[in-house]
Parts: C-alpha cells; sequence; structure tokens
C-alpha cells in the first residue's frame, strides 16, 4: 500500500482476505466453481450480444434480469436489486441504511468485507465473537444491536470461512427484537439446506438477502449480485448505486446464466455431493473439521502446523486456503470442493502430508 501522506490510513484490507494464486494443477482456495458455465450459457450469451446496443446505456433499473432473478426466487421483480457482484450490494446497503458514525455489528469470524465496507464508510463497528462452534450467540448479538442502536446486523450463513449455517430461529429473532436492518449474506445459499426466504415473507420488512452469481452460477468473473428485500427496502438500497452501475453485457450474462437454471441445479447436487465425500474423507485423517453448508470444508491439522500442511500440498500441486494466521482460526485450512478428481487427489495428498 502507498504511504503517500494525504492517503487514507484506514484503506488497507486485512492480508488474510487476500488469497495468493500459486501455479499448481488443483486450486481449491478461493470458493469459485470447479466447472466453467454450461455449453448453453455461452451460446445464449453470444445470441444476445448483437441486439445489447452498446451504444447505449444500459437500462438503468435492470427490468429483465430482475425480474428472471425473481421468478427463480419466488419473490416479485421490485423485492430485486442487482449490482456488481454482492460486494456492491453490500456497499449501497451500507450507504442507504448506515453512513459515517452509524454502529454495525458482526459476528467473527466471518467474512471480512462486511466489516471492511462498513469501515471505509465511516460506521462504527461492533466486532462479537462466535460460540466454538462458529454459530451466532444471538442473545448477545440481539444485547449488543439494541445497547448501540445499530443501524445494521449482518449475518453471513453459510459463513465464510466456517460453512457454518445459522437456525432461521436466529434470524427471525434478529429481524424482531431489534430495531436494526438485518442483512443475511447467502452467497452460499445454493448449497444449503434451508434459507431466509423459507420464513414468511414479511420478515423481508427487516430482513436484506444478498446473493451471488460467482459461485452456484460458475461467474465469478462477471462479478454480478442481487438483494432480495421488501419493495421499499430495495427502493432505498437503490438509492446507494451510481447511475447506469450495471453495464449491460452484465445483465445479459445474468440472463443468460438463468436460462441454464436446470444444468446449474445439476451442478449443484454433485458439488453438494463432493463436500460429503470430502467431509467423509477428512473424518478418516487426524484433523478437526466443521460441518459445512457452503462449497468449502474447514478443518485443522491435530498436532502438525497448518502452515507446513499448506506447504505440502502446494509441493504436490494442491491448493487450499491457508487461514491460520486469522482471528479465530488458528491452525486452520480451509478447501473448496472441486471436481470428483481434484477432491480424490487433495485427500490423497493431504493423507500422505499428515502421515
Amino acid at each position: 500500500m502507498s504511504n503517500h501522506p494525504n492517503l487514507r490510513a484506514d484503506l488497507a484490507l486485512r492480508d488474510g482476505y487476500h488469497s495468493p494464486q500459486v501455479d499448481v494443477s488443483v486450486r481449491l482456495n478461493t470458493n469459485e466453481s470447479p466447472y466453467a458455465p454450461p455449453a448453453g450459457f455461452t451460446e445464449a450469451l453470444a445470441r444476445s450480444i448483437g441486439d445489447l446496443g452498446l451504444n447505449r446505456y444500459p437500462d438503468r433499473q435492470a427490468v429483465l434480469l430482475r425480474s428472471a432473478i425473481a421468478s427463480l426466487d419466488g419473490v416479485q421483480p421490485d423485492q430485486v436489486v442487482c449490482a456488481n457482484g454482492s460486494n456492491e450490494v453490500l456497499q449501497a446497503i451500507l450507504l442507504a441504511f448506515a453512513g459515517p458514525s452509524a454502529t454495525v455489528v458482526v459476528a467473527e469470524p466471518t467474512y471480512a468485507l462486511h466489516s471492511h465496507i462498513a469501515s471505509l464508510l465511516g460506521c462504527a463497528i461492533v466486532h462479537l465473537q462466535r460460540r466454538a462452534d462458529f454459530t451466532i450467540e444471538v442473545d448477545a448479538m440481539i444485547k449488543e444491536v439494541n445497547a448501540s442502536n445499530a443501524a445494521l446486523a449482518f449475518v453471513c450463513s453459510p459463513n465464510n470461512p466456517t460453512g457454518t449455517l445459522e437456525p432461521l430461529e436466529s434470524i427471525q429473532r434478529l429481524a424482531t427484537e431489534t430495531n436494526a436492518m438485518i442483512v443475511v449474506d447467502e452467497a452460499y445459499g445454493q448449497f444449503a439446506p434451508r434459507s431466509v426466504l423459507d420464513l414468511d415473507p414479511a420478515i423481508l420488512e427487516r430482513v436484506i438477502v444478498v446473493r451471488t452469481f460467482s459461485k452456484t452460477w460458475a461467474l465469478a468473473g462477471v462479478r454480478l449480485g442481487y438483494a432480495i428485500s421488501a419493495p421499499s427496502v430495495i427502493s432505498g438500497i437503490s438509492q446507494g448505486l451510481l447511475p447506469y452501475h450495471l453495464s449491460s453485457l452484465t445483465q445479459a450474462a445474468g440472463l443468460a446464466a438463468l436460462e441454464t437454471a436446470a444444468a446449474m441445479e445439476i451442478r449443484i447436487e454433485a458439488i453438494v455431493e463432493g463436500r460429503e465425500e470430502v467431509a467423509a474423507g477428512l473424518g478418516d485423517l487426524p484433523v478437526e473439521q466443521w460441518p459445512s453448508a457452503a462449497n468449502f470444508i474447514l478443518f485443522r491439522p491435530i498436532e502438525r502446523s497448518a502452515d507446513e500442511i499448506w506447504q505440502q500440498l502446494v509441493d504436490k500441486g494442491v491448493l487450499v486456503r491457508n487461514c491460520a494466521g486469522w482471528p479465530g482460526l488458528e491452525n486452520c485450512l480451509r478447501v473448496t470442493i472441486g471436481t470428483p478428481e481434484e477432491n480424490a487427489k487433495f485427500l490423497d495428498e493431504l493423507g500422505a502430508a499428515l502421515t
């Protein structure tokens, strides 16, 4: 980071968020889909590009894309807002409902961008610690939200980097026993057996569900995310976005992806099956692991250094995420679920490294 005297001192994101890319044959460190988009996606996108009129500004309201997402998720188009990745959605939410001097509550360890974006916007951040099983201590969060008159509380479910799925009762209680807006980050929600959208739709007056096309839709390179909430909430979030923020190409890519929904459901099932196979394989090794509802698993070598195991895996062509230096995740590693061949290679090399 530059040391220019006029540069803000609080811009740097913690080193742990940035994942080093190493030239290896099996890359399982960034929670991306191990598969490229289905063939039908490329064909649908190619067909649409000629009709985009790129000399004109994009549809500012992203009407077609929002309608397609709403149809898939069982809500109305005015309950959806889209942006450039879920990170821009989170920024717009913070701009609309928090801002300078407002208080935001997060439960650590969790997704670093929640507190980082809030910090950039001048919010006061309260960091609570999760239980030993990495679930949120909901009574403590309710107490802190009310005591600090917090504007927002973040709940990542399934949580990154732990994979933990929060009980729906916890979300319900946060929404009904506090005055804050509750942001539920479901970036990995399609891999989980339940969603906040399974609750009474009235909860969306106080809850914002955030999702992304990066994981289940295999479009990390496109940068497309969205939020679902009550129409009045979505209207407010939209005011935190710049005009014409979402390009015509991005909107077309999202629409093309949604045409492959059936194929993507099959892929999601395959990744979930792979997750269970990797969990079973880890169960036969000297590691501690935590139940995951995402497309990754957090684990900790027993009586071995995570740093050493990480390097041994890299030396064998397997890259996982080294979380050992992150607060609350001492000596932990995280592996993204890959193809069956990648998963088998990971388990074989991990087993060899641990012996």
